[in-house]
């Protein structure tokens, strides 16, 4: 009496292991819908493996030349230095060419000289500087006072190096050697001449030798 009773509790059991174990056969290894969810294992495109190969590839050679080999051609530091170097060598052969091609031309005079220093001086001076270098945003170049020095050569640093703080900009790459010579004997050549609206002095008093 006790074991049919035995087996009568055990039966319920069983059936409950059946069904879990048929329900991980429907919905792991059947691949089918299960409780409105239904499984999907289709496998990759062949075109998509290829690619995911290839990139595999393509990473361990790179790191083979850049690690290993130490590839100049793909280390950026060194391509870096190579064309900051090309660009050194690009621009000491323009400064060659046009040293050539001034000492081929017929010197110019003092009054050339200043003719076309103050084309320049026009073109790109007179809106900081005035019209006749009283002085507008930029400082008076009519008077006794300077801020970096009354030296032809302390002017052609400004100019080419700019004072960006002041708002002075670089002019390098705008201006040639030549240009920059002729429009600082212009500059210097407006001390002393007392045109009207003179901005207030700036700097330090340098007297003219």
């Amino acid at each position: 009496m006790h074991a049919n009773n035995d087996d009568n509790l055990k039966e319920p059991q069983n059936t409950h292991q059946e069904s879990d174990h048929e329900t991980q056969i429907k919905f792991f290894g059947g691949h089918e819908e299960y409780d409105g969810i239904k499984e999907l294992d289709n496998p990759l495109p062949p075109w998509l493996k290829y690619i995911f190969y290839i990139t595999i590839i393509i990473s361990f050679a790179y790191l083979t030349r850049l690690v290993v080999f130490k590839d100049a051609t793909i280390v950026q530091k060194k391509e870096y230095s190579k064309e900051m170097a090309a660009a050194r060598a690009k621009t000491e052969v323009a400064a060659k060419e046009e040293a050539t091609q001034t000492a081929a031309q017929p010197a110019m005079t003092q009054e050339q000289i200043l003719a076309t220093g103050k084309v320049t001086f026009d073109k790109i001076c007179y809106v900081c500087h005035g019209k006749f270098g009283e002085g507008l945003v930029g400082p008076n170049f009519t008077d006794d006072y300077w801020i970096h020095g009354n030296r032809p050569e302390d002017l052609k640093k400004i100019i080419v190096d700019g004072v960006i703080d002041k708002g002075m900009l670089s002019y390098k790459s705008q201006l040639s050697n030549k240009q920059i010579d002729q429009v600082v004997a212009y500059i210097l050549s407006l001390h002393g001449t007392n045109p009207p609206n003179q901005k207030a002095p700036q700097g330090v008093k340098v007297e003219k030798k």
